[in-house]
C-alpha cells in the first residue's frame, strides 16, 4: 500500500474511534466495567489496608483505572456491531480490517487516558508529589495502547453476545489485578506470585506509577518501559492477525 492509502485508511482509523466514542462511552457495561468496578474495588482495599502509604495506594488506583477503562470498551465493540447487524455494512465499506481494529483501540486508549488523568488529578489533590511526571504521561499513553489491544484480543472469539465477551475479560482481568503488586507490594509476595506478576503488563506500568510518585520502583525503570513496549507490540500485531483471520466467521 502507497503512503496515501496508509493516509487515508489512518483517515477512516480515527472516522471508527469518533463512532466508537459517541455510541459507546456511556454504555452501561462500558461504565460499571470500565468505571466503578476499579473504584469499588479501591474502596474496598482501602477499607481493610493496614495503613499502607498513601502514594502505595494511589498508584495502584491509577494502574487499575487505565488497566480496567482501557480494556473496557474494545472486547465488546465487535459483539454489539454484530448483534446491531452493523458489522456487515463496515466490512462492505473501503477500509481494512486491520483499520477498523486500530481505530476501536484508539477509542479504548483516550477513554482510559482521560480516567486515568482524573486519578492523577486527585492523587496530586490529596497533596502527593508528582516526582517524576516526564516518565509518568508519556508511559500512561504507552499502556493505554497495550490494555486495548489486550481488550480487543478478547473480542477474537466470533460471538454476537456482548456478555459472553464480557465474562471472558472479567475471568482475565480480575486475576490479573491481583497478581500485578496491586495490592500486595512486589516485595511481599512469594516466589510463585513474583513468577506470574512477571507475565503482566499491569505489573509494569504499576511500578512506573510508583516510581512517578514515590522514586521507588522494583524493576529498573527501562525494563519497566522496554518490558511495556513489548506487550504492546505483541498484542498488538496479535489481534490485528486473528481478527482478519476471524472476521468472516462474524458475517
Amino acid at each position: 500500500m502507497n503512503p496515501a492509502g496508509y493516509s487515508e485508511q489512518m483517515r477512516r482509523a480515527w472516522a471508527i474511534t469518533r463512532k466508537d466514542i459517541r455510541i459507546y462511552y456511556l454504555k452501561g457495561p462500558v461504565l460499571i466495567f470500565g468505571v466503578f468496578m476499579p473504584v469499588f474495588l479501591f474502596l474496598a482495599f482501602l477499607m481493610g489496608s493496614r495503613q499502607l502509604p498513601l502514594a502505595f495506594l494511589i498508584s495502584g488506583l491509577v494502574g487499575m483505572t487505565l488497566f480496567f477503562t482501557a480494556t473496557a470498551v474494545s472486547p465488546a465493540i465487535f459483539p454489539w456491531e454484530g448483534q446491531a447487524k452493523t458489522l456487515e455494512r463496515l466490512a462492505s465499506c473501503p477500509i481494512t480490517i486491520e483499520a477498523v481494529v486500530l481505530g476501536d483501540m484508539m477509542a479504548s486508549t483516550i477513554f482510559g487516558i482521560i480516567i486515568t488523568l482524573v486519578t492523577v488529578a486527585i492523587g496530586l489533590g490529596l497533596g502527593l508529589p508528582l516526582l517524576h511526571g516526564i516518565i509518568l504521561f508519556p508511559v500512561i499513553l504507552l499502556a493505554a495502547c497495550c490494555f486495548s489491544a489486550i481488550g480487543m484480543l478478547l473480542a477474537v472469539p466470533p460471538t454476537n453476545v456482548p456478555s459472553n465477551i464480557m465474562m471472558l475479560s472479567s475471568l482475565l482481568k480480575f486475576p490479573l489485578v491481583f497478581i500485578s503488586g496491586i495490592f500486595v507490594p512486589l516485595e511481599q509476595m512469594p516466589s510463585w506470585g513474583l513468577v506470574l506478576a512477571f507475565c503482566s503488563p499491569l505489573t509494569y506500568f504499576t511500578d512506573l506509577v510508583r516510581y512517578s510518585f514515590t522514586g521507588a520502583h522494583y524493576f529498573p525503570v527501562l525494563a519497566d518501559i522496554a518490558a511495556l513496549a513489548i506487550f504492546t507490540m505483541a498484542f498488538t500485531a496479535g489481534t490485528m492477525y486473528l481478527h482478519k483471520r476471524t472476521m468472516p466467521r462474524r458475517m
